[in-house]
Formats: structure tokens, sequence, C-alpha cells
């Protein structure tokens, strides 16, 4: 059931291949062994010029991704770790971008908070 929202940081015109949400959604499934279809993928383009570090100008070829991961459930400790590295790599394969420009982050656990159609999860 993991949801993934990616913000991707992207240069000045550039644009979304046809087919990447897919591609990246088939990358995050594989990588976190779900079965077909429960696994969720949310894109939301960031530009260039709307993202910024403190004291260190970003080039438009060093822009990151952003990931939030929700899951009902999330895994603790070393399992999140391999989990971490699993989905860097295949969102960073995906996208062409170097692992340190992908970073992820976790949301609370959504078994009790968050309900799909009605029903909450739990």
């Amino acid at each position: 059931m993991p949801v993934v929202d990616i913000e991707l940081v992207v240069a000045p015109g550039a644009t979304v291949a046809a087919g990447l949400v897919q591609a990246l959604a088939d990358a995050i499934g594989d990588a976190m062994g779900s079965p077909p279809g429960q696994t969720w993928v949310r894109l939301r383009l960031l530009p260039h010029e709307q993202y910024a570090e403190n004291h260190s100008p970003v080039g438009t070829v060093e822009v990151p991704a952003f990931i939030r991961m929700l899951q009902r459930q999330p895994v603790e400790g070393a399992e999140r770790a391999a989990a971490v590295m699993a989905l860097t790599r295949a969102v960073a394969k995906v996208l062409g971008r170097p692992l340190d420009r992908v970073h992820v982050e976790y949301a609370p656990p959504a078994a009790g908070r968050v309900a799909f159609g009605g029903n909450l999860v739990t």
C-alpha cells in the first residue's frame, strides 16, 4: 500500500518524458517488493527557480528529487536503512540522477489515520 510522492526539481523549460511516472512506479514497486497495483506514485514538478540551498547555488544539473513514503506501518532500523537504499537506487536510476541528489522522508504510519475510499487503514 505504499503511497509515494515525488517532488522533482526541474530545470527551466524541462519536460517530463512520457511514461516517466509509470517507470518510477514499476521501479519503486520492484524495490519495495510490492504486488502489482499496490504501490501508488504521484509526481509533482518544482521549478528550479523555486528551489534553493543556503549559501550554495544549485546548478540545473545537480537538482534534487524528494521522496515522501507513506506506508501502513513502515519498517524500522536496519530494515528501513535497506529499504531507503533500495528506494534511492531505484529512483536515481529511473531519473538518471546521482544517489546523493535523491532524498527520502518517511511519513508517520498510515494505520489509524488514513482512509482510502472511506476505509480506514488498519
